[in-house]
């Protein structure tokens, strides 16, 4: 959200409690392949010298030093940019306008920004009681200044989608772009809030009206995680090289290099995701998701005990349950059955907590207990979360859950989903293909079944300790395709017509092997019936050349050994 220098207002009486609020009625070119590896390679293998040169003073037109803007002034600009905030600042921030606004309740404008800065806290840190407190200060703007008020707006909109209330996220940010058009702060949400929902066309609208409204770090960082969801991976390398090259502060770079650490990892480049990971968190040690990326990548070279450490101290910066589930995994996977069974009570607890401060953990409850606990509890709590929040990641969560519970008929046509182009589902995931192998497999449909298994394995060799080797076996359980070229029994007798692998053009299955993918049907609870609709157009074009991968930053030693 953008914020304006706080002016104090004449104190009065505070305002009553707060109640829910009455919506109102309302670039630059892009740089070549070569230099955005220039760019991230000095951005990472630079950022101590970075750090230092942002401690200096600039000078002003007559030579004399400017002041070094405080930790307040700093959060104040990263959270009205859109960007993280050193923790430090924002708890300088935090403190600042609480003290501000006891003496003046009535600037609606503070409030807003103390609203921001509370969900920003938990959502570095996992503090879910920050959440309720933010709603609260953010309401209290509202009611402050009912009409006109586009920062609360935007800020009740930042909030939703952080506790992944998709449909509260949707209804906040389009009241606030319906107020304000031309402000751009409400669109990242909104597109978090379109892609929770399913609704990949909006979220194509969305990056379009953000893209040509602001062209800056944060908007090429959501960018690049839209182009990562339609499958586009190099557009998404290159976007968040960009916003990387452009980081002003090391917070917001940290965090922009954890994301392209992220984008290394699920392609399977183990080395580069690592140097990703190690200097995000050079560059900000509480960058808690680049400890986590870390804890992944060295799991997958074989360094347990770097591993662990990793996650560990990616769990002290931010107990989050999905961190705890991916420890246990680690655990589970190297015989230590005792800590697993720890991590995965701790992923209920988290869970538990984090709903008493109204956030959404339903998607990761379903994953674990579908995989480590009861797979029809799974069941229940996905089909719930499907209905709210009919996006891509529920729809594959809930055709394994359906998968592990012995329902491999409705399981095949959530897991297709997850894979249809038509409904957004483009992301090259190994995890998606992974499961829809698995559920093929046991359907005896054993032409898509080895196809997708083997395409997790090309996406991504060790996209997890426990799954990947079980692709592995299952692939090779499957065998050879057979010799003749013709489609087996179990999948002649169908009849289906192909439909070929869902992934990347130009990725073909086994020569002779048959598709039966028939789609979602109408059925009750079934994908074709729940999506959320969407028109317009489609989204941005791809370059005519895509751009090169980003050079990984030189390699460095890990805060978390």
């Amino acid at each position: 959200m953008e914020i304006e220098q706080r002016q104090p207002v004449p104190a009065g009486s505070g305002p009553a409690e707060p109640v829910g609020p009455q919506p109102p009625e309302p670039s630059g070119p892009r740089r070549s392949p070569l230099t955005r590896r220039a760019l991230i390679g000095a951005v990472a293998g630079c950022a101590a010298l970075g750090g230092l040169l942002v401690l200096l003073p600039s000078l002003g037109r007559d030579g004399a030093a400017r002041p070094t803007p405080g930790p307040v002034a700093r959060a104040v600009t990263a959270v009205g940019s859109g960007v993280p905030a050193a923790l430090p600042d924002l708890e300088a921030l935090i403190d600042d306008h609480e003290s501000h606004l006891r003496a003046h309740p009535r600037d609606d404008r503070s409030w807003a920004v103390l609203g921001v800065a509370y969900t920003e806290q938990a959502r570095r840190t996992a503090a879910a009681a920050y959440y309720p407190k933010a709603e609260k200060a953010l309401r209290t703007s509202l009611r402050v200044r009912p009409k006109a008020n586009a920062e609360a707006l935007d800020g009740l909109a930042g909030l939703a989608a952080a506790r992944r209330d998709f449909r509260a996220a949707k209804e906040w940010g389009e009241a606030a772009v319906k107020l304000a058009p031309k402000r751009w702060t409400a669109y990242p949400s909104l597109i978090d809030a379109y892609t929770g929902l399913g609704d990949h066309k909006a979220t194509s609208r969305a990056l379009d009206k953000l893209l040509g409204l602001r062209s800056g770090p944060a908007a090429q960082a959501v960018a690049s995680r839209v182009y990562r969801d339609r499958g586009r991976r190099e557009d998404a390398a290159a976007a968040i090289s960009d916003a990387a090259a452009g980081a002003a502060t090391p917070s917001e770079r940290a965090v922009f290099l954890q994301q392209a650490g992220d984008l290394a990892w699920e392609r399977g480049d183990l080395k580069e995701s690592l140097d990703y990971y190690r200097a995000a968190v050079n560059t900000d040690a509480d960058e808690h998701g680049a400890l986590a990326g870390q804890g992944r990548a060295l799991a997958a070279l074989g360094r347990t005990s770097e591993s662990l450490r990793a996650y560990r101290a990616a769990l002290a910066k931010r107990p989050a349950p999905r961190y705890a589930l991916e420890l246990g995994e680690l655990y589970e996977k190297v015989g230590l059955g005792g800590a697993a069974r720890e991590q995965y009570d701790l992923v209920r607890e988290l869970v538990q907590r984090d709903a008493s401060a109204g956030v959404d953990d339903e998607l990761v409850l379903g994953v674990f207990e579908a995989d480590h606990g009861d797979p029809q509890a799974a069941v229940r709590t996905l089909r719930v979360e499907w209905r709210r929040h009919p996006g891509i990641a529920v729809a594959d969560a809930l055709g394994w859950a359906l998968h592990r519970s012995g329902d491999d008929a409705e399981a095949l046509k959530f897991a297709e989903r997850a894979m249809d182009k038509e409904h957004g589902g483009e992301v090259r995931s190994a995890l998606y293909a992974y499961h829809r192998g698995q559920i093929e497999r046991d359907l005896r449909r054993s032409g898509p079944a080895r196809r997708h298994l083997a395409e997790a394995l090309r996406i991504n060799p060790h996209f997890s300790p426990l799954l990947a080797p079980a692709a592995r076996e299952a692939l090779a359980a499957l065998g050879e395709p057979p010799a003749t070229g013709l489609p087996e029994p179990s999948e002649e007798s169908d009849g289906s017509e192909e439909s070929g692998p869902s992934g990347e053009s130009g990725e073909s299955g086994e020569s002779g092997e048959s598709d039966e993918s028939a789609g979602a049907t109408g059925a009750a609870g079934a994908p074709g019936t729940a999506g959320s609709p969407g028109s317009g157009s489609p989204g941005p074009a791809a370059p005519s050349t895509a751009p090169g991968r980003p050079s990984a930053p030189a390699s460095r030693p890990s805060a978390a050994r």
